[in-house]
């Protein structure tokens, strides 16, 4: 077992605030300070104070008091990041009630499923771009509210946010919620089959803002952008959490059209991302200077401090002191590429069922492949069978409704069982190995885990996802999807060609440092990307295996017997 630091955590637990009372102190101390930096369709930026935000919060409140509702009714909150999904939560809390966010890219279905097995009363639709398709899984008779960038139907047809500040006084008083009561409920982002209701106390949010702050020293002079879903745990404590507890500016974007843009305006000093977006980061930068020249122009000594200064301006990271990577593996080959920059991408690890609140890297320890050491009063083992458990005081208060599964995920010692597979070094950072389910046996009988061989592939800056699988075929086939700049290559003969030779090369390294049961058959290049819009991928960007295994094992067999070691598929 491996647990870090000795702060004493019974006088922690003592000495703890809700984030309700920390936004109050926000409120008398910081009203005139940036809370908010929220970009706007047409172009215009609206910049929000503390003070702003407490008047607006304040008066949705009172209008959610007036709906009469029993004291810890469920509200949910679906909505891309803006300022208003933070003040709608806020509300929600201020008026007694329970949030409950969905993710934004929901199918109907989905949507319609968390709906009805939360017994939500009330719903805020916020900023969406797929709204059309989500709206069928709307019950009817469920009351709903609009943001001020919500769809024109959607702020014509429901209760506006709008007229709603224009027309309740703000409530006066700053009402309390204990520590333990149930501040939400996080739906799981489903990659293990349907969603569940996660459940939060005040209490969670407050650990984890508070020591999340302290570990990178956050401060009110910090900014963050907040782009990835609200409606997943890291982020909202990323963002939500940890600025009620130390005051920073949080900024958003507009679109993905606009990110680039509102990255740099914000210049963020903290920034949490996923290792998709980083490795989006390296694609922009090599499509505007080749991989080789990029190498040599860094490893000069009279160039690389003015080239590295240059691309990390170019992406907005040239203020950036503390940058996180977390909720799938970050390639290896990616974290060394940062550090030829000068960035150091600390992973991190968590689950929604501890609030992100489990494992992190601080500054100036970070390892290759490693996800850090535990956090403060966070216990870890590793069972008999390689499973990593944790015992965080983060941890959920159960499944909402779901007694039974709570039991199988928490055991009488408070450890969660993760599904992960792990191993802990020397020195107590954990590795992830890959995940007990995800392993497979092959026709062999021989097991086969996916994890370790797509960080092998997926050191090649031409691939863009990768998924091993091959149950009960002879050997694991790796399936890919290439970068939109390798992608536009095929379409020339010898461009294809030189492609193909180098993703050879590429099966062939990986095959190398592999036991005989793991080496690849082949690898098999996919006609179109993997997306959240086509359900290969969660909202928080981590491929789903079984998904890619539904839509695409009729093909196994023939693509692992194939005599081509790199194989284009135009329809799979």
């Amino acid at each position: 077992m491996i647990a870090r630091d000795k702060k004493d955590l019974a006088t922690f637990m003592n000495g703890l605030s809700t984030p309700l009372s920390e936004f109050y102190k926000r409120e008398a101390t910081q009203g005139a300070d940036i809370c908010f930096v929220q970009p706007n369709p047409d172009g215009s930026v609206d910049k929000l104070t503390w003070g702003s935000v407490a008047e607006q919060v304040r008066r949705m409140a009172a209008y959610l008091r007036s709906l009469n509702y029993e004291s810890g009714s469920n509200i949910a909150l679906m909505s891309n990041n803006c300022a208003h999904w933070i003040m709608a939560d806020l509300a929600i809390w201020m008026a007694g009630h329970v949030s409950v966010p969905l993710y934004p890219v929901l199918t109907a279905k989905t949507v319609r499923q968390i709906l009805e097995h939360s017994g939500a009363k009330a719903m805020f639709v916020g900023k969406l771009t797929g709204f059309d398709e989500m709206k069928a899984g709307i019950p009817d008779a469920l009351h709903l509210l609009s943001f001020p960038l919500s769809p024109a139907d959607a702020r014509a047809e429901y209760v506006d946010w709008d007229e709603i500040i224009a027309n309740y006084e703000p409530i006066s008083d700053n009402p309390t919620r204990l520590l333990d009561e149930l501040a939400t409920i996080i739906y799981t982002s489903g990659t293990t089959g349907v969603p569940k209701g996660v459940m939060h106390s005040f209490r969670n949010f407050a650990i984890v803002g508070i020591q999340a702050g302290e570990m990178y020293s956050m401060n009110s002079e910090d900014r963050k952008i907040s782009y990835l879903p609200l409606a997943h745990a890291a982020e909202r404590v990323a963002i939500e959490a940890n600025q009620l507890y130390t005051g920073y500016t949080t900024y958003f974007s507009d679109s993905l059209a606009t990110f680039p843009d509102d990255l740099k305006r914000a210049r963020p000093t903290l920034f949490f991302a996923v290792p998709r977006i980083w490795a989006k980061f390296q694609q922009r930068v090599y499509e505007q200077i080749s991989e080789g020249e990029l190498d040599k122009l860094l490893k000069s000594p009279e160039t690389s401090a003015d080239v590295r200064n240059m691309i990390t301006s170019s992406l907005g990271l040239d203020q950036l002191r503390v940058g996180v990577s977390g909720a799938a593996p970050l390639s290896t080959s990616l974290m060394e590429w940062y550090k030829k920059l000068g960035i150091e991408i600390l992973e991190g690890y968590g689950m929604t069922e501890n609030l992100a609140y489990s494992h992190a890297t601080r500054s100036g320890e970070s390892r290759i492949g490693a996800v850090g050491t535990v956090s403060t009063f966070v216990e870890c083992r590793i069972s008999d069978v390689g499973e990593v458990l944790v015992k965080s005081p983060a941890n959920m208060l159960g499944y909402y409704k779901e007694p039974a599964l709570t039991s199988q995920a928490l055991d009488e010692d408070g450890f969660i069982h993760t599904g992960d597979k792990g191993e802990i070094d020397g020195e107590g950072r954990l590795k992830i190995t890959g995940r007990i389910k995800e392993m497979f046996k092959t026709s062999k009988g021989k097991y086969v885990a996916p994890a370790p061989i797509e960080d092998l592939l997926s050191s090649d800056t031409s691939i863009e996802q990768v998924c091993v699988t091959g149950s009960q075929l002879m050997a694991p086939i790796g399936l890919l999807t290439l970068t939109e700049q390798a992608a536009s290559a095929l379409a020339d003969d010898s461009a294809r060609l030189q492609l193909s030779a180098r993703l050879e090369s590429v099966l062939m390294s990986t095959n190398a440092q592999l036991d005989k049961h793991e080496q690849l058959a082949t690898l098999v290049v996919m006609p179109s990307q993997w997306t959240v819009e086509n359900n290969m991928m969660t909202p928080t960007l981590k491929v789903k295996r079984s998904e890619i295994d539904d839509n695409f094992q009729h093909n196994y067999e023939n693509w692992c017997t194939t005599k081509e070691k790199v194989l284009f598929v135009t329809d799979a």
